[in-house]
């Protein structure tokens, strides 16, 4: 069974047209182990997560939380309360700096029908209005065209690639504070 959330019950950091993001915590388990598991859905991350660092995963969210005001928020179907992925801003190391990074992953069976991109929008207007960072971010392996086209359908712009460890080859899109 899949877990829901209550807007009313939960604290409601950012609302869409269809969607909305809140803190997750150990009650979205099970919802994201179904999407950071699933080989298929992270054939271009480093690994398939395991129950255990599923469970890392909202530990360190919910860590973000306090230490930076922000993190990957659970995304939840306005309509049903279904916990379907995550989205939010994170700081992540990006050729040896520290830069805030709009991330995304979308449960496999709710893919391709532009939820990531209308998370990932709220979340760069989120990110410009309440926070002073003159850039956002996003970044992954440079053969994750659907994450890349999402990065781009934002208004991100390709900035760099460079070589790495974890993906071979790092592509990094950008976007910049409007003045």
């Amino acid at each position: 069974m899949e877990k829901t959330c209550d807007p009313n019950k939960a604290e409601v950091v950012i609302g869409t047209e269809r969607l909305f993001l809140r803190e997750m915590n150990m009650g979205d388990y099970e919802a994201l182990y179904s999407v950071l598991a699933d080989s298929d859905n992270m054939q271009h991350y480093p690994y398939a997560f395991d129950e255990g660092r599923v469970r890392d995963w909202i530990e360190r969210n919910m860590e973000r939380y306090r230490k930076d005001g922000f993190g990957l928020w659970a995304v939840c179907l306005k309509d049903t309360g279904e916990v379907i992925g995550d989205c939010g801003l994170t700081l992540q190391d990006i050729e040896g700096e520290m830069l805030p990074e709009i991330g995304y992953h979308i449960r496999r069976g709710c893919q391709c029908r532009g939820y990531a991109k209308e998370a990932a929008s709220a979340v760069r207007d989120w990110a410009f209005k309440n926070t002073d960072y003159p850039a956002l971010y996003s970044y992954c392996k440079y053969t994750n065209t659907a994450s890349i086209k999402t990065a781009e359908a934002i208004g991100m712009r390709f900035d760099r690639e460079y070589s790495d460890e974890e993906n071979g080859i790092t592509h990094v899109s950008v976007i910049y504070r409007r003045t």
